[in-house]
């Protein structure tokens, strides 16, 4: 039988070297958990010796911690334990009928509203200057369209029916990842399994997710493919959980980042401290600043502590590789880093065998169908959309993303039959016009500039 645990018990553990927690009426010792934790030491001294439910249940489901420690760090129950709260996203009255959001673009105009300054930040915020997060979708207006004409485009048939990773899929479009959705809506990424479920669409499945695989995959759709975006633990063993966890709930694919070996700096997100009402949010989660680290409290960077920023070409199994992702997070990691529409056309100028060989996917600047079709055209197999939908998220739960990813998919077979095109297979380069861009793409592979030849040396 469970030991209780009364408050006074509880309150002397509130040290490093004694560190307690009550959470949803179990008590647990996370002393050994606390140098490892996703959000740093401070975060947890915060709440030490105290009943905790509040902030950790804004962000994480109640199962997360009872399935990510061991069984010995559970030491007791407690009364102490205050009922949580629900979180309470409001709502504005003038919250527009779904149906009347016709555009991409609608979904922010009515979300910011009625999202928190916090959940607002973490959506719209980029690297420093937003430099690469703006290029990223400024590029693909540059690249314009080569329409054939009179050609019968009056199929009948579904014309997105493809497969990304030998998963069959309804649409080439598939949901990137983006971490703690539940900041956004209660449902967080189970309400986005949900979507792309009932559509038959791909979502990629980040590591920081507000919820676990099985949260977010129970009760889906067998045929809907689900895929793993893994940040390496500097705990490799924590890492290989993730990935059992992953084959045990049907992931089809693991896709490892390789392009963020530390946080990037998100301005915006730093300078917003606290949620709506004035309550830190989620400190629990490593959703607020560390105490005391004087750089803000972004989320992806506090959230980022775990991440191995050691991990190399080594350490990554080529003859693993299905595909590749052409990701820069959206403009949010290393500020004026190459669009990604850019490096497509690097890759097709300078190891176009890579798309005899293996699948590429992109995502990154996405805005539009008639981004998808370029991206597509371009030799793209699928196209990501990671934070965007979460405006749709954000205001309309599951039917917003539904809503969402159909109104992408009408603009993509809109697009494809203004071009005189019926079906996917019949996408190819000369369908769109890159001269405008064809400057900013390299000619050549690897490191060295193509006249600057200086190296700095050692004055000893």
């Amino acid at each position: 039988m469970s030991r209780k645990i009364s408050p006074a018990e509880l309150s002397q553990h509130n040290s490093p070297s004694s560190l307690w927690l009550a959470i949803n009426g179990l008590v647990y010792d996370l002393t050994a958990f606390a140098p490892s934790h996703p959000g740093g030491l401070q975060i947890l001294l915060q709440h030490a010796g105290q009943d905790a439910s509040v902030p950790y249940n804004k962000v994480h489901s109640p199962s997360l911690i009872r399935t990510s420690l061991p069984p010995t760090a559970q030491i007791g129950s407690s009364d102490s334990i205050q009922t949580p709260v629900p979180q309470i996203f409001s709502s504005v009255p003038t919250k527009p009928p779904l149906s009347t959001l016709i555009s991409p673009h609608d979904f922010p105009l009515a979300a910011i509203p009625s999202l928190t300054p916090k959940a607002t930040a973490f959506i719209s915020s980029a690297a420093t200057d937003c430099l690469t997060h703006r290029a990223n979708s400024s590029l693909y207006s540059h690249l314009t369209l080569r329409p054939r004409i009179l050609i019968n485009v009056s199929t009948p048939t579904t014309p997105l029916v493809t497969t990304i990773l030998n998963c069959p899929v309804s649409s080439p479009i598939f949901i990137s990842p983006t971490s703690l959705g539940k900041i956004i809506h209660p449902s967080g990424e189970k309400a986005i399994a949900l979507a792309c479920s009932n559509l038959d669409m791909a979502q990629t499945i980040s590591t920081s997710a507000s919820f676990t695989l099985s949260e977010i995959l129970s009760g889906q759709n067998t045929s809907h493919p689900a895929f793993l975006q893994l940040y390496v633990d500097k705990n490799r063993v924590n890492s290989e959980r993730v990935i059992e966890e992953a084959v045990r709930n049907g992931v089809r694919a693991v896709m490892v980042t390789v392009d963020a070996p530390v946080p990037g700096k998100r301005e915006a997100d730093e300078r917003i401290p606290t949620a709506a009402g004035g309550e830190r949010l989620a400190p629990m989660a490593g959703t607020a600043a560390a105490v005391g680290d004087g750089k803000g409290a972004a989320l992806g960077r506090v959230m980022g502590g775990y991440i191995d920023d050691s991990f190399s070409w080594e350490d990554l199994g080529r003859g693993w590789w299905m595909g590749l992702s052409i990701s820069n997070h959206g403009g949010r990691s290393l500020e004026t880093a190459t669009g990604t529409i850019l490096v497509l056309l690097e890759l097709q100028r300078c190891c176009p065998g890579v798309f005899d060989r293996m699948e590429v996917l992109i995502d990154g600047g996405v805005r539009r169908g008639t981004d998808v079709f370029k991206a597509l055209c371009l030799g793209a197999r699928g196209v990501g959309f990671g934070r965007a939908p979460l405006w749709a998220l954000g205001l309309y739960g599951r039917e917003g993303v539904e809503r969402y990813l159909e109104i992408l998919n009408d603009e993509l077979v809109t697009t494809m039959k203004m071009c005189g095109v019926t079906s996917l297979e019949e996408l190819h380069p000369g369908l769109v016009n890159t001269r405008a861009v064809d400057h900013l793409v390299p000619e050549r592979v690897g490191e060295e500039h193509p006249y600057a030849k200086w190296r700095r040396k050692s004055k000893l």
